[in-house]
């Protein structure tokens, strides 16, 4: 009889080593939409800063879109597929219960690796990457691909005025490696259930199959209570984010939050006293809110047009639907 389990007693550091990002090709401008919702290009770009987004096409599935994100970030990274221990996928949109579109994801590259989606909505892929980085630090794995996906349009009523505009579709993807040094710091997370109905889908699929006549089972949300409780409740975590980390504003390489809209984005970096000149994603003008895939999209992004120079130090937060939020500090691959 032995004396208790085996457990791992040395902790790892970890470290983002590769990102890539995959918007579809088509781009949808404000002007296809606002007669729907009997509203104007200025309207929308006022409220949200959104000009266009992308959207994927009939045939193209989250699976596909995390398959392009992945093989850029895996190039990236310099590392092969079947180097992967594990593979999460962040993503409220794969129309399936089950299974999960990650192991479809990991056998499209004949990876047996451990495979898992991850429902946290516009957190998604901060929660992801922080089980990754606890997975290579206690020795389960060497290597994750994380992704955020969202084919967020098929999820959207056209005719919502509140929502119609908002959302759009893409896929980022990160790879989390065993490393010399600390590249991810602690994760600053939570969530508040009592304020769930501020983003919700409009009704359950039970519901819609008791009712064929009910509508479909779309994403909306009370857009002046999210933006308040956006702007004064998640400057705070991103602060605590940093707090944890040891790290002050001016040593911040970038900010890159969920692109929900602009209007909280600066209100956020007002509210954290970051640099003037400090790089501050603001993709959501060109993609809209992809959701669980803004902030890996936004990342990839400002690394390959150079807006942000590698190794330096990065501010994440996700936060949506759940009420969920999720913010860490990284090092920028």
């Amino acid at each position: 009889m032995t004396s208790g389990l085996a457990v791992p007693t040395e902790l790892h550091h970890a470290r983002i080593t590769g990102t890539g990002s995959y918007r579809p090709k088509r781009v949808v401008p404000n002007s296809e939409i606002i007669e729907a919702i009997d509203s104007s290009d200025q309207w929308i770009r006022e409220r949200s800063g959104i000009e266009s987004r992308h959207r994927a096409a009939p045939d193209e599935s989250v699976v596909d879109m995390s398959e392009h994100a992945s093989r850029a970030a895996l190039e990236y990274a310099g590392i092969d597929a079947g180097e992967l221990d594990a593979v999460i996928v962040a993503t409220v949109t794969h129309p399936y219960q089950t299974p999960a579109a990650a192991p479809e994801l990991a056998a499209r590259f004949g990876s047996t690796a451990a495979a898992f989606d991850l429902s946290a909505a516009c957190a998604g892929f901060c929660h992801a990457l922080s089980v990754a980085n606890d997975q290579v630090r206690v020795g389960t794995a060497e290597h994750v691909l994380v992704v955020g996906v969202e084919k967020m349009l098929d999820f959207t009523d056209p005719q919502d005025r509140g929502s119609a505009f908002i959302f759009g579709d893409g896929a980022g993807a990160a790879i989390v490696s065993r490393s010399e040094t600390p590249g991810i710091g602690p994760t600053v997370w939570g969530s508040d259930g009592e304020k769930k109905a501020l983003i919700t889908s409009r009704n359950s699929w039970m519901e819609l199959a008791e009712d064929r006549d009910m509508p479909w089972p779309a994403i909306i949300m009370e857009g002046p209570s999210v933006f308040r409780w956006a702007v004064w409740s998640m400057a705070k975590e991103a602060q605590r984010a940093l707090d944890a980390a040891g790290v002050r504003a001016q040593d911040l390489a970038a900010f890159i939050p969920h692109q929900a809209n602009v209007r909280i984005i600066d209100q956020m970096a007002k509210e954290l006293g970051l640099p003037k000149d400090l790089p501050i994603a603001r993709d959501i003008r060109t993609t809209a809110n992809t959701s669980g895939a803004s902030v890996p999209l936004a990342m990839d992004r400002m690394l390959r047009e150079g807006e942000v120079a590698p190794g330096g130090l990065a501010l994440l937060i996700g936060f949506g639907a759940g009420l969920v939020w999720a913010a860490q500090v990284v090092t920028l691959p």
